[in-house]
């Protein structure tokens, strides 16, 4: 599983970055004040994104109960708010699963 982890974390990072490279370089360049409207633009994606963040804060929940046997928290809440819960998920099964071997 280790390697599907990292796999799944590279993947989750890069399909992302496409996107968000596509957004900021035609629709309104580096203005990320007008990324976080462009989130909740119609009801399909405010219900993605209201999913996206539910999900990201119960992944950051888990990941603060687990800390005891488990990587540091701090580096994969970074991941999620920077690239996405896609990466960030798999990339902390990664880091746990080495830390467990």
């Amino acid at each position: 599983m280790k390697k599907f982890y990292l796999a799944a974390a590279i993947v989750g990072a890069l399909v992302p970055m496409a996107f968000f490279a596509q957004f900021f370089s035609t629709e309104t360049g580096s203005d990320m004040l007008a990324f976080v409207p462009a989130l909740f633009v119609n009801g399909a994606s405010g219900g993605f994104t209201a999913d996206l963040l539910i999900s990201s804060f119960v992944f950051w929940a888990w990941m603060w109960q687990q800390r005891p046997g488990g990587p540091k928290p701090w580096l994969f809440i970074v991941l999620n708010l920077g690239i996405g819960l896609s990466c960030a998920l798999p990339a902390y099964l990664y880091a746990r699963t080495r830390r467990e071997e």
